[in-house]
C-alpha cells in the first residue's frame, strides 16, 4: 500500500492530521456523523502536512489538471496543482460556472446531482488528478471521472482526505471495487483512487487507506448513520 511503500506507515503526520478532523454528530440530520474539515484547515501545520503529502505523490506524474470537485475539493485542489505545475479546473454544481458547460449527473442517496466543467478547460490527452475532502459510495467521483473522460483526460487517479470505513462494504461498480482501509475507524483515511484501463480494475497505493472504482456509479448506498452520503 502507499503507505508501506513510500515510507509512510508510521508516520506521524497522518496521526496529527487524523486528529485534526472533527467528528460532529447527527449534522446535518440525525444519523450522520460530519467528518469536518474546517479544523484541519485551522491547523496549519496539519493542513500542510496534507498537502504536502499528495504533492509528494503527484508531484512526478506528469499531471496537468487537478480537477476539484465543489466544494471542498477546492479547498487542497489548488495548492496541490500550484505545487506540481498544474492548472485547477472547478468541478461546479449546476448554474454556478458561467461559459458553457458540459455535465454529469449522479445518484444519491435520495435523489439526484450533477457536476458541471467549463467545456474547453481539460483538453484531450491530458492527464487529470481529482479532488474531494472524504469518500463515501463514490458516487460524486465516478461522475468526476465520467465527466472528464468524455473530454478525452486521462484520469490518473482520485485522492481523499478522508474515507469512511464503511465504503469498503457498500462501494460497487461496474467493473470493480477494491478497498484498503488503514487507519483508525472513523475519520483518518487519505484515500487514492487507481484506474486500470487495462485489467478494468483497481490498483491499491495508500497514504492512509485506498478506495478503488471506475466506470458506472455506484449501485448501493451508505445508510444515513454512517456518515455523509453525498460522497
Amino acid at each position: 500500500m502507499f503507505a508501506g511503500e513510500n515510507g509512510l506507515q508510521g508516520d506521524p503526520r497522518l496521526k496529527a492530521i487524523s486528529e485534526a478532523i472533527r467528528v460532529v454528530p447527527h449534522f446535518p440530520k440525525p444519523g450522520i456523523m460530519f467528518q469536518d474539515i474546517t479544523t484541519l484547515l485551522l491547523d496549519h501545520k496539519a493542513f500542510k502536512d496534507t498537502v504536502d503529502i499528495f504533492v509528494d505523490r503527484y508531484r512526478d506524474m506528469d499531471i496537468s489538471v487537478v480537477a476539484g470537485v465543489e466544494a471542498r475539493g477546492f479547498m487542497f485542489g489548488p495548492s496541490i496543482a500550484l505545487a506540481i505545475g498544474a492548472k485547477f479546473v472547478p468541478l461546479r454544481k449546476p448554474k454556478k460556472l458561467p461559459g458553457e458547460v458540459i455535465s454529469e449527473a449522479y445518484v444519491l442517496e435520495y435523489g439526484t446531482d450533477c457536476l458541471e466543467m467549463h467545456v474547453g478547460a481539460v483538453q484531450p490527452g491530458e492527464r487529470a488528478l481529482v479532488i474531494d475532502d472524504l469518500v463515501a459510495t463514490g458516487g460524486t467521483l465516478c461522475a468526476a471521472i465520467k465527466l472528464l473522460e468524455r473530454v478525452g483526460a486521462e484520469v490518473v487517479e482520485c485522492a481523499c482526505v478522508i474515507g469512511l470505513p464503511e465504503a469498503k462494504r457498500t462501494v460497487q461498480v461496474k467493473w470493480k471495487a477494491v478497498v484498503h482501509p488503514c487507519g483508525a475507524p472513523q475519520v483518518d483515511n487519505s484515500y487514492h483512487v487507481t484506474r486500470d484501463k487495462k485489467l478494468r480494475k483497481l490498483k491499491v497505493s495508500t497514504t492512509i487507506g485506498i478506495v478503488g472504482f471506475g466506470g458506472e456509479c455506484p449501485a448501493s448506498k451508505l445508510s444515513s448513520s454512517s456518515g455523509s452520503s453525498s460522497q
